[in-house]
């Protein structure tokens, strides 16, 4: 694999989050913030008409696009801020660019910029990574 610094790592896209989806993320996670599944809460607390998708998920968008790009071994590590909400039916799309590559513990590594962006560029997650390369 030729990767550079200025090379984008593939998206990976979410074309639906599914509020079914968060609803049962929630129950399985035993999280009992309701912004997740009850619409009437969410509006009373002023967040909008839409729930919320937790956290862990949205990162797991940055996840998925990683291994999907390096393999499934690849994350050396991954620091990100969550910088808006992610809404139900919302479109989402994880992205990546390589800032710089190198030799670490006798790997071949990348450093990366990461993001989650929802449709209307609205910047819902952003990070680093360091990626063994394969």
């Amino acid at each position: 694999m030729e990767v550079l610094a200025g090379t984008r790592i593939p998206e990976w896209r979410v074309e639906r989050v599914d509020p079914e989806k968060m609803k049962l993320y929630a129950a399985i996670a035993r999280d009992p913030n309701t912004i997740h599944w009850d619409r009437a809460d969410v509006a009373r607390r002023g967040l909008g008409e839409r729930v919320i998708n937790q956290g862990p998920t949205n990162l797991g968008y940055i996840v998925n696009m990683l291994l999907a790009w390096a393999g499934p071994t690849c994350i050396r590590t991954l620091e990100a801020r969550f910088t808006a909400n992610v809404f139900d039916e919302d479109e989402v799309v994880a992205g990546g660019l390589v800032t710089g590559v190198r030799e670490q513990e006798g790997d071949r590594v990348a450093d990366c910029d990461v993001w989650l962006d929802r449709a209307d560029g609205t910047r819902a997650v952003a990070g680093t990574a360091v990626v063994s390369l394969p």
